[in-house]
């Protein structure tokens, strides 16, 4: 989110149909999506090698819905949204966390993350909001900071 920077209900609103989308395809491609156990391993990043990155209106979406005051820093490897293995903004979690699955097919996972990053930049091109393409831990912490 930009700081000073109104949040627009009508992005919110394209940022919901784009995370809609995602798991649209999710659920019709199941057999290339792979099914998530809901274990919580792949949220903590260093262990699981993998990282998760965000964008500026899906920052934007999760302060909106949750309370900026209540977005929170990263301050371990793991999400800092994942207790005892569950995701607690489930219904607000990234792109990344709806396109990500361990099981899952990496082309597929791949060509939607691609199509996900299209949509998310012509959002900031069309609101005048700066794309940024983050790292979790950078993008909560820089959030929090201000």
């Amino acid at each position: 989110m930009v700081a000073g920077c109104k949040t627009d209900s009508q992005l919110l609103k394209i940022v919901a149909e784009i995370y809609e989308w995602l798991d649209l395809q999710t659920r019709r491609c199941s057999d290339l999506a792979g099914k998530c156990d809901a274990c919580g391993r792949c949220c903590d990043f260093a262990h699981f090698d993998h990282c998760l990155f965000v964008t500026t209106p899906e920052l934007m979406y999760l302060a909106a819905n949750l309370g900026a005051e209540k977005v929170q820093p990263m301050v371990t490897s793991r999400c800092p949204y994942n207790n005892g293995g569950k995701c607690t903004i489930y219904e607000y979690r990234f792109a990344s966390c709806r396109i990500f699955c361990c099981k899952g097919g990496s082309d597929f996972q791949s060509k939607l993350s691609e199509t996900a990053i299209k949509k998310f930049k012509s959002i900031c091109r069309d609101f005048q909001v700066p794309y940024r393409y983050s790292d979790l831990a950078t993008a909560l912490n820089t959030f929090v900071r201000g």
